[in-house]
């Protein structure tokens, strides 16, 4: 039977329209990839970007952005290089952070938009080793970074983190598997007299796992002792139990001194407490150390009696060290927030019998104060042990560096 030539065109036609219809859609190009340079990431933002297809352009746009999120390449890093970058509808997107002293409004920190996207960028150069706090201020709002999932955080609350890639994350501020651990006491009120403070005062007491069968313990005491002790600050209850559980430190009993008014915590007292102030040495020389003393199993000598503190605390040890060598011998000093007194009172002075730990972020932190002090006291022969790292004034810098003093001021026996 012959079948009339146009019918047979008209139903080829049919047929080969039905199954275009129900093709499935082309799936969009993956453009991520690994690459080599923030040029090589540009340029491809740059490409789709100039995609005429509207809404291929977004969709494969949103494929890279989510790619690199998935990846933990926002910020992008390679080496030394950082490329910076927000995608959202802004006005204006700045950074803010330890590398421009948290000023938005200084030169070179605004973001440029690529075309008429909907994507800023910001290129920057850093130690490949850096490890820096920031936020973005987006439209006048500061927030956190919503693509990058590092926080690290502050006194202040939670900032983003810029982790450079030769920077090292401190393994010991992780708990490891299977550490026993110490206790933590509740918060404890001491009344300082009115020869010294005249006001209440509280702390806690860290004491290590398997404390009862101990003796003789050596005693660190800790200004801004709540947040050393928070795990999302210092950490330090964390890397104290498992540098003791890993031996590569003596048992060691910790006094956490908490800065703030127990009746109102809001009110914190450390910019009186910590700046040089003879009553605070006084009280806890001769009124917190005896207590301690009286109510611990502790090694009374001061070469196994530490304070340590940061900014203005690491001003406070220094000032209790030269003030008072015959209570405390070991002194511990994060990011010293000195002024050119004390570093003085420590030329002038005879040497004392004093080891000192001492460490500073050398971006936007205390490394002039700190480089002063290390040549008085190197020139004057005081034991010390100094580390400058490629950060800024941030508890990042300084839970990364409490295993370096414990280690230094208490070896395993």
């Amino acid at each position: 039977m012959k079948m009339n030539v146009s019918l047979f065109l008209m139903l080829l036609l049919m047929v080969s329209c039905h199954k275009e219809e129900n093709k499935p859609p082309l799936k969009p190009e993956s453009d991520y990839r690994q690459f080599v340079g923030i040029a090589d990431l540009e340029q491809t933002f740059v490409k789709l970007i100039a995609l005429a297809d509207s809404a291929e352009r977004v969709q494969r746009l949103n494929t890279l952005w989510d790619s690199l999120k998935a990846n933990d390449q926002v910020p992008f890093t390679i080496g030394d290089s950082v490329l910076f970058m927000y995608k959202g509808q802004a006005g204006s997107v700045l950074w803010a952070g330890d590398f421009n002293s948290w000023n938005p409004a200084s030169s070179g920190w605004a973001g440029q938009r690529m075309g008429t996207s909907d994507i800023f960028v910001l290129r920057k150069k850093f130690p490949s080793d850096a490890r820096l706090d920031y936020k973005l201020v987006i439209n006048n709002n500061w927030v956190l970074d919503p693509s990058n999932r590092f926080v690290q955080h502050s006194g202040f609350g939670p900032n983003s983190e810029l982790r450079m890639p030769d920077w090292v994350f401190p393994k010991e501020t992780v708990l490891a598997e299977g550490v026993n651990r110490g206790s933590l006491s509740a918060n404890k009120l001491i009344m300082s007299s009115a020869e010294y403070l005249g006001y209440q005062l509280q702390y806690k007491v860290y004491l290590p796992f398997g404390y009862e069968s101990l003796e003789d313990l050596p005693v660190i005491y800790v200004t801004d002792g709540h947040e050393y002790a928070d795990d999302r600050l210092g950490a330090m209850l964390i890397v104290l139990d498992n540098l003791i559980h890993q031996g590569k430190i003596s048992p060691v009993v910790a006094v956490f001194v908490d800065p703030r008014n127990p009746s109102n915590l809001s009110q914190n007292r450390r910019m009186d407490e910590y700046r040089a102030n003879n009553r605070f040495v006084g009280f806890l020389s001769d009124e917190l150390v005896p207590q301690i003393d009286a109510e611990y199993k502790t090694d009374v000598s001061p070469q196994k009696r530490a304070v340590l503190g940061t900014s203005l605390g690491g001003w406070n040890s220094a000032f209790t060290g030269i003030r008072r060598p015959d209570v405390f011998g070991l002194i511990g000093i994060h990011s010293p927030a000195f002024d050119p007194a004390i570093i003085q009172e420590y030329a002038t002075k005879p040497l004392q019998p004093l080891k000192v730990f001492m460490s500073t972020g050398v971006i936007n932190d205390t490394q002039n104060q700190a480089r002063g002090m290390r040549s008085v006291m190197q020139e004057k022969g005081y034991p010390l042990e100094y580390i400058e790292l490629n950060q800024g004034h941030s508890w990042g810098n300084w839970r990364a560096l409490l295993e370096e003093p414990l280690v230094y001021f208490f070896p395993a026996r």
